[in-house]
């Protein structure tokens, strides 16, 4: 995990907060170091983690992982991570029996919206464990990225009823987290994407977006990253609070700053 971005968004491995639905976006800029954060930071706080990975392999969330001071294998071997592979899992799905049930069982239908067999594989891999086995703070979904499922002939529809269904089992009805991840195409003819990001975020109560600075590359400021604190729609009293940064990707770790503030600069 990244101790700068801990302090942005004032919380610790200690201070977990819980129902929480975490949206992390990116328009014209790489997101995945966000996703490497929650990642690390929900395991050193102790949370069982359903990891649904359809973008990268096993081995490189495992090496970025070490170098943020975890270990992707032995939290899978010890439990506290479920982790589904995409990019492997997407071809085994074509060589099993069709009624053996598969979370990406959709890939081999005619129509590709039918999320229940991903959903079961969610809620079965989060459910409360036995007494016996080790005891987790809470549980909490990461699913990297939201985006491809559309790429696969999934429909925006069947996408916000999977993540409205896992909000519910796991932030409402067992007290964890969901954190995912979606791109921002900035085409406006992509109507899926646009229904995909709109609903997502009415849903989330945290938003980092990661945009690519406007003057284009510079090497020693990557992008920024706005962060929007979204108040429940029944608070009036309050209203929404946001924050702007650049930020600077570094071999294990990433430096934050404000607009024009770089030590590059100064």
């Amino acid at each position: 995990m990244f101790p700068e971005l801990n302090n942005l968004l004032n919380t610790t491995p200690d201070t977990v907060e819980q129902g929480k639905l975490t949206l992390l976006c990116d328009a014209k800029a790489d997101g995945s170091f966000l996703v490497h954060h929650f990642l690390s930071f929900y395991l050193k706080a102790n949370c069982k983690v359903c990891f649904v990975a359809l973008i990268q392999s096993f081995s490189h969330y495992n090496i970025v992982g070490q170098k943020l001071g975890v270990n992707l294998t032995t939290a899978r071997e010890r439990g506290q991570l479920v982790f589904l592979e995409g990019l492997k899992s997407s071809v085994d799905v074509f060589f099993r029996a069709e009624e053996e049930p598969h979370p990406l069982q959709f890939l081999r239908e005619a129509n590709a919206g039918n999320l229940q067999p991903l959903y079961e594989f969610v809620r079965e891999a989060l459910k409360p464990v036995d007494s016996g086995e080790a005891a987790w703070r809470c549980p909490v979904l990461l699913v990297d990225d939201v985006s491809v499922l559309l790429s696969l002939g999934v429909g925006a529809a069947a996408v916000l009823d999977f993540i409205h269904y896992c909000r519910a089992a796991v932030c409402w009805e067992l007290q964890g987290n969901v954190v995912a991840l979606v791109h921002d195409t900035g085409d406006a003819e992509d109507e899926e994407n646009d229904i995909l990001l709109n609903g997502l975020s009415h849903q989330s109560h945290l938003i980092l977006r990661a945009e690519g600075l406007a003057t284009g590359f510079c090497k020693d400021v990557h992008g920024q990253l706005r962060v929007l604190w979204r108040t429940p729609p029944q608070s009036i009293a309050q209203r929404d609070r946001s924050l702007t940064y650049q930020y600077k990707i570094q071999d294990k770790s990433v430096s934050f700053f404000a607009k024009g503030l770089s030590p590059a600069v100064l």
